[in-house]
């Protein structure tokens, strides 16, 4: 009698294995911890065995890449206090009309006038060329754009702060560009 090969041994024993698996599919298989499969599922917001299913973060935490905004009840004081950190470059401009077509366009306009193609359906958002916001500083209008304001919701999910400088940045270019001051029209 001969010997048969190691290839022809594991070959054999995984087609047992293989052949194992088939068959009765009622049949449950061999559970090695069943404890863990069967264990009490803990939903969140409702009661566990061991309490809530949502902890309470420890008081004074922040959470990962979270940063309290310390104005979220006084626009007068953003716009007081906060100063725009990002320059006016070119390049800091095209990323903001970037962000301002992403974001803003659909309320605002192309030229922040108010009328952007969502209008129709919703009231007229205010016209970024008026007065009042014209006279805003840059900490008052990145108030608004992280808080929200009347119909306006909060934008802080969808842009970063600098992201937020750099859109307020390119609002202060549209603005200067349909109400130029006298300083922008001298030929030089």
């Amino acid at each position: 009698m001969k010997f048969a090969s190691f290839k022809t041994i594991a070959a054999v024993a995984c087609l047992a294995v293989w052949m194992s698996g088939c068959g009765n599919s009622q049949k449950r298989a061999w559970e090695y911890m069943p404890q863990m499969m069967d264990g009490p599922a803990v939903k969140a917001q409702h009661l566990g065995p061991f309490g809530t299913g949502m902890r309470v973060p420890p008081e004074g935490t922040i959470a990962q890449n979270q940063y309290p905004f310390h104005y979220a009840n006084d626009p007068e004081g953003a716009g007081r206090d906060l100063k725009n950190p990002v320059p006016r470059t070119k390049e800091q401009l095209l990323k903001g009309q970037h962000l301002y077509n992403t974001y803003c366009i659909v309320c605002h306009g192309n030229k922040a006038e108010g009328n952007g193609y969502i209008v129709p359906k919703f009231p007229q958002p205010p016209s970024l060329h008026s007065e009042k916001v014209r006279g805003w500083s840059d900490g008052r209008i990145f108030y608004v754009i992280t808080v929200g304001q009347n119909l306006m919701p909060s934008y802080a999910s969808q842009l970063n702060a600098t992201e937020r400088w750099t859109v307020i940045n390119y609002v202060r270019v549209l603005q200067r560009a349909l109400n130029p001051t006298a300083a922008d029209l001298k030929k030089e």
